[in-house]
């Protein structure tokens, strides 16, 4: 459980918020009426669809991405940032709203714990937002798993068209790590159960129908991709799509109410929206586009964020969202911690607490490759140095310096004990980025490269790697992606989020590594390609001390553990 200042925690200052009825927020800060919100409890709503439509002429606002250095387990901070730039920016005067992904239940019962930000920068109810929230996880599983059960139940009835079961694309998925599912074998039990065949899960933040429902524009929109995916193949390799065993209308029907926005608040009752969840290392990282697009004609500012280091969740949100949408970010903040740099610069983690100016030295080199990565897709950046109470004067400087003299501000951001306040200089410096340095996004790769060449581009402009190497069923999907058509369609690489390397020990900023794709996935769904790089798992597993362990209800009947 993290410990803030005055030795409360983030879940006792979330518990002592003075939180305003949702309604409250949406009237006040908004214009938005009661009547156009669907209400889960006081302090949640979803927003009607109807009219999310009619925002349709009304001007957007500017938009800020929030990524940041290559995490390490010290923490960045980067969701905690995106809360308290959103109340640094309204601090100032401005109107600002952050649109956020929703936690998933398999980190949160794992390693990382709950995702809601920290300190006196959190959006809340946070115990809801971390659990079950508005059940939109559990319908993209219930989703996910209808399209699994039709596709099995079309082989044991022998359906046209006929699929061949040894060729079945679609893989089950579960919120939660569980490494016992990644390889399975189903339909066991005699005749009456099926046809046995290999089978697996992946977690449900890594399935396509996620990045469907993340990447669709309108509920139509969602129903087309549904219909789009491939399930799998006939015995002539001719690929059957969700559309032609007819899950598609149900699918949609499960997924109706999950595709309007949740309306939550900062502990400064800033309007949030908290909607949808991709992993950034195995999918795009990014919250909903209909979050972002109606955001951005609710407020002056959004705030939004892309998961892990700006090399996996900056880069989709940029070659995918972006290049799908229209989107156009007017500043990237990328942020970096004292602490985080020493790891990189290779000290060991129980010595964080104490002054080593090489050690951030040798780490610089990381936080500055992000830097650069973004230079090159033409976003004006600003640095956030998330600061922690061990930071000390001169390690701070030493970043701001260097920083400095790359023509980057490297601005010290307080949030996580002061709230806005402590990032309104932060807000100042990106308000005076944006108005003095125009944006000109400018992509990794164009839509007619075929796929083999997008990866090679992203694994040597961002990663730098000098080679990049297939296995032969990889080289074996290219060629069939090739014969269907979709060398249109964008890469969203999976990789691990510890390094710019497949290595997650190769810290700092390697060179001349090799990226090797083990397999290619196709989402023609969500009309991009998936690239699975070294050993990053699509279903990952729990430490040996799961976080789970903590969890219990307190003899105050409140939740402990989890936070």
């Amino acid at each position: 459980m993290k410990i803030v200042s005055d030795y409360k925690t983030d879940l006792e200052i979330a518990r002592e918020a003075k939180k305003l009825k949702i309604s409250e927020v949406a009237l006040n800060r908004l214009s938005i009426d009661e009547k156009n919100l669907v209400p889960y409890g006081h302090f949640k709503a979803k927003l009607d669809s109807g009219f999310i439509s009619e925002l349709s002429k009304k001007d957007d606002g500017k938009l800020i991405l929030v990524t940041a250095m290559t995490p390490t387990t010290a923490g960045e901070g980067k969701t905690t940032t995106s809360v308290g730039l959103t109340d640094g920016l309204n601090f100032i005067g401005k109107n600002a709203m952050v649109a956020l992904r929703e936690p998933s239940l398999g980190p949160c019962f794992g390693m990382k714990g709950g995702a809601a930000g920290g300190g006196y920068a959190q959006v809340v109810p946070m115990e809801d937002i971390n659990l079950h929230f508005t059940g939109d996880f559990h319908a993209i599983t219930s989703a996910h798993m209808l399209l699994s059960a039709m596709i099995d139940n079309h082989i044991y009835w022998n359906l046209e068209p006929k699929i061949d079961s040894r060729r079945v694309a679609w893989r089950r998925v579960v919120d939660m790590n569980d490494r016992a599912l990644r390889s399975i074998t189903n339909s066991l039990g005699g005749i009456s159960n099926g046809f046995s065949r290999e089978d697996g899960f992946d977690i449900t933040v890594a399935s396509e129908v996620m990045a469907i429902l993340c990447l669709a524009t309108d509920f139509e929109d969602l129903k087309e991709r549904l219909g789009k995916i491939i399930i799998g193949y006939t015995r002539d390799l001719d690929p059957i799509f969700c559309r032609d065993i007819k899950a598609d209308g149900a699918m949609s029907v499960l997924l109706k109410d999950a595709l309007q926005p949740n309306l939550v608040q900062t502990l400064e009752n800033n309007p949030a929206f908290i909607h949808g969840g991709p992993f950034a290392n195995i999918a795009h990282g990014c919250n909903t586009v209909i979050a972002t697009k109606t955001a951005l004609k609710l407020s002056d500012y959004v705030v939004t964020e892309a998961g892990f280091g700006a090399d996996l969740g900056a880069e989709k949100f940029l070659n995918i969202k972006c290049r799908k949408t229209g989107l156009r970010p007017s500043c990237a903040v990328v942020v970096a911690t004292v602490r985080a740099l020493k790891l990189h610069g290779e000290v060991d983690p129980k010595n964080l607490g104490e002054e080593n100016l090489k050690a951030v030295e040798k780490g610089l080199p990381n936080l500055l490759r992000h830097i650069e990565n973004l230079s090159k897709f033409g976003i004006p950046t600003v640095v956030a140095l998330n600061r922690f109470p061990t930071d000390t004067k001169n390690e701070i400087t030493k970043v701001q310096k260097v920083c400095e003299e790359l023509g980057v501000n490297a601005i010290l951001a307080e949030h996580w004990k002061d709230g806005g306040k402590g990032a309104s200089k932060l807000a100042e410096t990106v308000i005076s980025t944006i108005q003095n340095k125009k944006a000109e996004l400018k992509f990794t790769y164009d839509d007619k490269d075929d796929v083999k060449e997008k990866i090679k581009k992203i694994s040597k402009e961002i990663y730098r790697a000098s080679d990049v190497t297939f296995s032969q069923p990889a080289l074996k999907k290219l060629d069939e992606i090739s014969k269907l058509g979709y060398n249109h369609f964008p890469v969203c690489m999976a990789k691990t989020q510890y390094s710019f390397s497949t290595d997650p020990k190769n810290k700092c900023a390697p060179e001349n590594h090799d990226i090797h794709i083990r397999e290619i996935r196709l989402s023609a769904g969500a009309e991009f390609i998936v690239a699975i790089a070294g050993d990053i798992m699509t279903m990952p597993g729990l430490p040996k001390k799961p976080a789970a362990y903590e969890v219990k209800i307190g003899s105050d009947g409140n939740i402990q553990g989890l936070f």
